[in-house]
């Protein structure tokens, strides 16, 4: 039997596996992605990529490349709970305008279909260097104290081959077989509804009353589903509940009793409207999380580590957080930069994000089966904290004081304390305009207040020594960059002199608050070296 080697084997090739073949490829990993279906999703899926996510695939140079297949509804802003699309309207969600996302990113939301998104990430994989194969099925993941062993067969032509990887990333989907394979259990909710979903075309102006809906949550007694657009005019998809333990199933959907689903949640008797097609497959609304995010060289992102109702759009850009948290942490240890106990981090840092996510989630999804929106309120968390707020309270930091602090903090009003994600503050430099979110993703940055200190010797001495990229910025009066805003010393926590330090995925892993001449020059590297798990 053939057996190929790689460094990381990527299972699975929705948003999650090619994200990851896409950020490990970028930083020079030999990676190789394996997917059992033919092809890219058909299915618009996902639709919705946050602005945080948005950083990460701007690190990587793929910002405009995502915009430009961004979907027809990308202008589109409502989220609206209605008893049907033409009646009553029980709540309309929250969401941020971009004035408000413009002060705490340099980038935006971006509404780009599934299906639109996959075959960007694929190509630019194929790009940077990874080996993607489509059509191939894992059979069995066998790890020892070197490497993991995966048996696979080509289910084109049938062949059957082994693939030694040192490590695996499995993202393999909610059901995930390599989870399953390797005992790996879950917790939570676990199946919410069944449903099936089917493509349609109609005239929904009058009903929609000039709104510009993301999605219309239907619940009333003859239909709870989710009605959206597909082309912004007369295409749209519609995902319907059903019941199996009323003796309900997929089969019941004849093209007769969808068309009056439709019509029932549009609100409007007698609708023109044409059913495309009743032939695609069931599937569930799931809130689960791995009970671990990792065995020994096994590791698991996405939905094969966390599911959650498709109810602010977090999935999937969870999932590609993931991605990119393994992404440099696997490269530093495959170069030998950092110990192997840094792979113990990513467990630690993405395990409580998934479980506070699939709880927004959760709340969300109560709204849209029927709870009062007051009744959530004051549990709920808007889609801005959600994403910019979320912490590592422990992991690859160096936590300030004994308790770790929080897994939330405002990001309108950011600490810059370890373990958050590093504050977008507006510099001015000799190439005109950039945010500090730009100066992060190839290695670690060390943001310098230019009133003091020896950052600069103390960082080039670090990186000599760990063998590491480690660049320096120095912000302020004087310094490489100016901070025009004011803002630097008050979203870093920081006063004159003092400096952080930021990890290759834009969070701050350690800082000095103030200035301390003389001490600077073991400061750094110590850091470097507690986050690198090398001491």
């Amino acid at each position: 039997m053939k057996q190929e080697k790689t460094q990381v084997a990527i299972v699975g090739g929705g948003l999650t596996g090619l994200s990851a073949a896409v950020f490990l490829a970028a930083r020079g990993v030999r990676a190789t992605l394996l997917e059992r279906h033919p092809d890219t999703s058909t299915h618009p899926k996902a639709r919705a990529i946050n602005p945080r996510t948005m950083e990460l695939y701007r690190a990587v140079g793929m910002e405009e490349r995502v915009r430009a297949g961004r979907s027809p509804i990308s202008g589109n802003t409502d989220l609206v709970h209605v008893e049907t699309l033409a009646g009553k309207e029980r709540v309309r969600m929250p969401n941020a305008s971009p004035e408000d996302i413009g002060r705490i990113s340099p980038t935006q939301w971006t509404l780009i279909d599934q299906n639109q998104l996959e075959p960007i990430l694929r190509e630019r994989a194929v790009e940077a260097g990874a080996d993607v194969r489509f059509h191939t099925r894992v059979d069995a993941v066998e790890e020892d104290a070197d490497g993991v062993l995966l048996r696979t067969t080509d289910l084109g032509g049938g062949e059957s081959a082994e693939l030694r990887a040192a490590h695996v990333v499995a993202a393999d989907g909610s059901r995930s077989p390599v989870r399953e394979m390797l005992s790996i259990g879950s917790h939570g909710r676990g199946t919410l509804t069944e449903l099936v979903s089917f493509f349609f075309e109609a005239d929904l102006e009058q009903a929609l009353r000039g709104r510009r809906i993301i999605a219309a949550y239907v619940n009333n007694p003859e239909v709870r589903g989710t009605i959206i657009p597909i082309d912004n005019d007369r295409r749209w998809v519609i995902n319907v509940s059903f019941f199996p333990e009323r003796g309900e199933s997929a089969d019941d959907f004849t093209e007769e009793r969808c068309a009056e689903l439709v019509r029932a949640a549009v609100g409007v008797p007698g609708l023109p409207l044409k059913i495309e097609s009743v032939a695609m497959p069931a599937w569930d609304i799931s809130a689960r999380v791995a009970d671990a995010f990792a065995t020994r060289r096994v590791f698991v992102a996405g939905d094969a580590a966390h599911v959650m109702p498709p109810t602010g759009a977090f999935g999937a850009s969870t999932g590609i957080q993931d991605a990119y948290n393994l992404a440099w942490k696997l490269a530093l240890v495959l170069e030998g930069k950092a110990g192997p106990r840094l792979l113990e981090t990513y467990g630690a840092e993405r395990g409580p994000v998934a479980e506070e996510t699939v709880r927004q989630a959760m709340l969300r999804f109560a709204v849209r089966e029927g709870r009062q929106f007051r009744d959530v309120a004051d549990e709920l968390l808007d889609e801005t904290t959600m994403t910019f707020g979320y912490c590592y309270p422990t992991g690859a930091v160096v936590a300030e004081g004994d308790a770790p602090e929080g897994l939330i903090e405002d990001p309108e009003h950011p600490s810059g304390r370890p373990g958050a994600r590093a504050p977008h503050v507006p510099l001015r430099g000799a190439r005109g305009t950039l945010s500090t979110i730009d100066l992060f993703g190839d290695g670690f940055v060390l943001l310098a207040d230019s009133a003091g200190g020896r950052w600069a010797e103390a960082a080039d001495r670090a990186a000599r020594e760990l063998g590491l990229t480690l660049a320096v910025h120095t912000i302020g009066p004087g310094g490489e960059l100016a901070d025009e805003e004011g803002w630097f010393r008050q979203r870093y926590g920081l006063a004159a002199g003092g400096a952080a330090l930021v990890r290759p995925d834009g969070f701050v892993c350690w800082r000095a608050t103030t200035g301390r001449p003389g001490e600077e020059r073991d400061e750094v590297a110590l850091a470097l070296r507690r986050v690198l798990a090398r001491d």
